[in-house]
Order: C-alpha cells, then sequence, then structure tokens
C-alpha cells in the first residue's frame, strides 16, 4: 500500500499534526469505509481503534431511560475514539455513522505507543479534545434553552460543515433521533424552516439555501464551539 501523504487526506486533525507526528501514524493508518447506521463504538465495549473520518458523519449517542439523544458530532473535523486519548478503553456512550464515509482508522495500542513517544502529538490530541468538549456543551446549553427551530438550524449548520454536500442525508427519522423529539415535532420545525426559505426537504434529503438565516435562528447555540475549534486547531 503507497504511504499516505498528509497534503492529500481530508481530515483535519490528522492534517493539523507536524510533519513527524502524521509520519509516526501513517504507518499504521488503514482506510475503512463506514457504511449509514455502522455502530463505531459500542457502548461499555472495548474501543479497539480510533477512527479519523475522512468524508461522513458520525453522532456520539447517550441512551438515556426516555431514547437516546444525541450530545455530539464528528465528521472530517476529529475522530471517534476520544477515551483512547484519555489513558482509558470504553465510554457510556455510544458513536454511529449518520451519513457514510470512509475513514482511517489506527489500533488503539499503536495510538497509545505514539502518544507516549511525543509530547507533540498529546498536545494536538489534547487540543481537539478541548474543542469537543465545548461543543457538547453547547450542545447542552442549545437543549436546555433553545427552541426546536434553532436546534435544528444548529444541527444542519454542524452538519453542511462537515459534510459538506450540497444535499445532507436526514430523514425525520433520525432527526427525531438525533434531536431527542417526537417526528411530528421535526416535521413542523422542517416546515417553518423551509416556509422561511432556510433549507429545502425533499426525500430523506435537505438542501442548505440560506446559511445566513439558519445562523440567525441558531443563535449563540452555534459559533462558539466553531470557533474554539479554530482558535486551537485552524491550520494556517
Amino acid at each position: 500500500m503507497p504511504q499516505l501523504q498528509q497534503t492529500t487526506i481530508c481530515n483535519r486533525l490528522l492534517r493539523a499534526l507536524a510533519k513527524d507526528d502524521f509520519s509516526r501514524l501513517a504507518p499504521a493508518l488503514e482506510a475503512v469505509p463506514l457504511g449509514m447506521r455502522e455502530v463505531v463504538i459500542a457502548a461499555n465495549e472495548p474501543i479497539t481503534h480510533a477512527v479519523f473520518i475522512e468524508d461522513g458523519l458520525c453522532s456520539l449517542i447517550a441512551d438515556t431511560s426516555d431514547g437516546r439523544v444525541e450530545i455530539g458530532m464528528v465528521g472530517h473535523d476529529g475522530l471517534v475514539g476520544v477515551p483512547l486519548l484519555l489513558g482509558t478503553d470504553r465510554s457510556p456512550h455510544s458513536a454511529m455513522m449518520q451519513a457514510e464515509g470512509t475513514a482511517l482508522r489506527i489500533a488503539a495500542a499503536e495510538l497509545q505507543e505514539a502518544l507516549q513517544v511525543s509530547p507533540a502529538l498529546r498536545n494536538v490530541f489534547g487540543r481537539y479534545v478541548q474543542s469537543l468538549i465545548v461543543q457538547v456543551g453547547q450542545t447542552v446549553y442549545a437543549n436546555a434553552d433553545a427552541n426546536l427551530e434553532a436546534r435544528l438550524a444548529r444541527w444542519i449548520l454542524m452538519t453542511d460543515d462537515r459534510l459538506q454536500r450540497d444535499e445532507l442525508p436526514l430523514t425525520h427519522d433520525f432527526l427525531s433521533l438525533m434531536l431527542s423529539v417526537r417526528r411530528p415535532g421535526v416535521t413542523t420545525a422542517v416546515h417553518i424552516l423551509e416556509g422561511a426559505g432556510m433549507i429545502r426537504a425533499k426525500r430523506g434529503r435537505i438542501t442548505v439555501l440560506d446559511r445566513e438565516k439558519l445562523m440567525e435562528l441558531a443563535g449563540d447555540t452555534y459559533g462558539p464551539a466553531e470557533a474554539e475549534y479554530e482558535r486551537l486547531l485552524g491550520e494556517s
């Protein structure tokens, strides 16, 4: 298999690494496809690999007594398997693909060996952990304080940031699961956003028509986490 080139990959976290650190990881990185609804990490099970998303979208999910709720999302901006960066091999939360794609994965043991050798690698990954903490905090804030239309606007913006496709594969049933609301509520919210000219929804696909209006509706639920990511990991 040809050696991976840092300049040709899509994952922003891998691109943010120093050349020496990327070269340290590259021989152990394996390209894998990721299907829709594929479970990347199962709750309370050993995490065997860290997965750097190249294309697609993965939801971090908490299982509650009232059902599943999304607490964070990962696309080409990061990795799935943060517990491995923090010295543990499992989590009470699961990770599931909500849009199919591809990834580069590395075995847990090989990642942890590289972390022990390189303080610079630990620093970059630590910055990513901080950005993800802020994102999860913003999700908590949005779920506690924002109405459904604002939460939906934020979710669409975050999805659009990570997928960078003309159409987002988002069904009402899946939105209901991710936003932890009943399907009729999602349907109403989608119709409101569509009626305001922010999106177009058709056959399980959503097209963003006006990001500025979506951002205005989302308010301060969207923006702080994105700014923190750029502060910590933005490429020059």
